[in-house]
């Protein structure tokens, strides 16, 4: 049987579908939920919105790590470079998975504006692709240094006895160092400090209306 070689076309239709499946919060985890075991603590109202707030916050932030990871797979020059996105891309639906279910558990909602959020990194996430693989890698770098210091932040605002979500944000914070590692040691190009400071300033507008809506 002759290899499979697929056309534009399947790939478009793939790529639909994944959209498609991330932006509704249609995601399937292939490590179990690090905070399964824990104990399900009392939490106010006021601490339940809060906690929820952080954590739609953090499931967007994996529906655009989808976004990136999957154009960036998609426009890689090279396999090995390919491989390292779709693989940082699968542990990244673990925590897309994760957040959502955490969301639920709390008695919220993902994000309505997650479509928007999907277009705009996975045209970030193309035109990093498209400067090349060591530039495109240099934007992992920057992006999930960026994100750990994000995850922190979080680990510091939750409530204390919160622990079923920060045992999601802790593992999720370990994955991000190893994902901005793993690109370090295939060839990161460094992101220049104006591009470092306009991420920073998306990614606060991002967070800043993800918490609410």
């Amino acid at each position: 049987m002759a290899d499979y070689h697929p056309t534009p076309l399947d790939r478009f239709i793939a790529d639909a579908d994944k959209a498609l499946r991330v932006i509704s919060g249609v995601a399937s985890a292939s490590r179990p939920n690090p905070g399964q075991h824990a104990a399900d603590a009392a939490l106010s109202e006021a601490e339940r919105r809060h906690a929820a707030g952080l954590m739609r916050v953090n499931h967007v932030g994996e529906v655009c790590a989808q976004a990136l990871y999957n154009a960036q797979a998609r426009f890689a020059r090279t396999p090995a470079i390919r491989t390292q996105f779709e693989h940082s891309s699968r542990e990244e639906e673990d925590h897309l998975a994760w957040t959502a279910q955490r969301l639920d558990e709390l008695g919220s909602h993902i994000s309505v504006l997650n479509p928007l959020f999907y277009a705009g990194a996975y045209a970030l996430g193309t035109v990093a692709a498209v400067l090349g693989d060591a530039r495109s890698l240099g934007f992992v770098v920057e992006t999930e240094r960026q994100v750990e210091a994000h995850l922190q932040s979080h680990l510091d605002k939750l409530p204390p006895q919160d622990a079923k979500s920060r045992a999601i944000v802790d593992q999720m914070r370990i994955d991000e160092i190893e994902h901005g590692a793993a690109a370090q040691r295939l060839g990161a190009a460094a992101v220049p400090a104006p591009v470092q400071a306009a991420m920073s300033v998306m990614g606060k507008v991002m967070t800043s209306t993800a918490y609410y809506v």
